[in-house]
């Protein structure tokens, strides 16, 4: 084999691998009576560590997954790539137990990749019977509840992140959901982006920019591209790390 040859080899390589992790990631905007939902993963390379899935379950729920591997690159995207499988089949496993789901995870990330991988992940499930949310956080910036009176609930972490160590226990969290409700999901690079003089755009910038568009009355998919584009215009578009943003809003019907 040439080096030409082996060169476009490789080109269609990348290529496929950017397909199959896009496919991991299609661009949802759903709405049910119960919830509308949208997300974004904008990222710096054509490969990166970022991920989000949204999982229909069988019993009238929604679970939300956001996760960032360390590093950027093929390497992340190997790891997150790994991550969201090892997720979805503990989900088969674990039924209801979502700290022996994120055990389950840590212990294939942490068996797969080496000492200085690991990835941080947040997995909720948003039941419509009961209008819950619960969640549980390895390590992963904490998402918010906005309350339509404009009050706010941090879902802090309840563990390490996944691939740290060997063996790592996660509690639970359980948040009641109202009408009007929004859920914000994001990684780090959401909220560091930073403009010329070095200021981070930060979770107050984020803040603000859900409460304009929940002002507005923006669906989901609306408020997902404001948030973006009052990101860009703050950082004039300068990106360095992949972006992901989740936003779930909560509708009237109890299914």
């Amino acid at each position: 084999m040439t080096t030409d040859e082996m060169v476009v080899d490789v080109s269609q390589d990348w290529l496929l691998a950017c397909d199959v992790q896009q496919g991991f990631m299609q661009s949802p905007c759903m709405a049910s009576d119960f919830l509308d939902y949208s997300a974004r993963c904008r990222q710096v390379r054509a490969l990166g560590g970022d991920c989000y899935n949204f999982i229909p379950l069988n019993d009238n729920s929604l679970a939300l997954v956001v996760g960032d591997a360390s590093g950027k690159g093929l390497a992340a995207a190997l790891m997150i790539a790994n991550v969201q499988a090892s997720v979805r089949t503990a989900a088969l496993f674990t039924g209801d137990d979502l700290a022996a789901l994120l055990k389950v995870v840590n212990h294939q990330a942490y068996a797969s990749s080496s000492e200085d991988r690991f990835a941080t992940l947040f997995y909720g499930v948003l039941d419509g019977s009961t209008r819950t949310l619960r969640y549980v956080n390895a390590g992963h910036n904490p998402p918010v509840v906005i309350r339509r009176d404009g009050s706010v609930h941090w879902l802090e972490t309840t563990g390490a992140p996944v691939g740290l160590f060997a063996d790592s226990d996660y509690g639970e969290g359980i948040v009641k959901l109202e009408t009007g409700d929004l859920l914000i999901a994001f990684t780090d690079g959401l909220v560091e982006a930073r403009n010329q003089a070095g200021e981070e755009w930060g979770v107050q910038g984020l803040l603000k920019a859900a409460a304009c568009g929940a002002q507005c009355s923006q669906d989901a998919g609306g408020l997902v591209n404001l948030i973006f584009n009052t990101m860009d215009g703050f950082s004039q578009g300068h990106q360095t790390d992949d972006a992901t943003l989740a936003v779930v809003r909560v509708g009237s019907r109890v299914l």
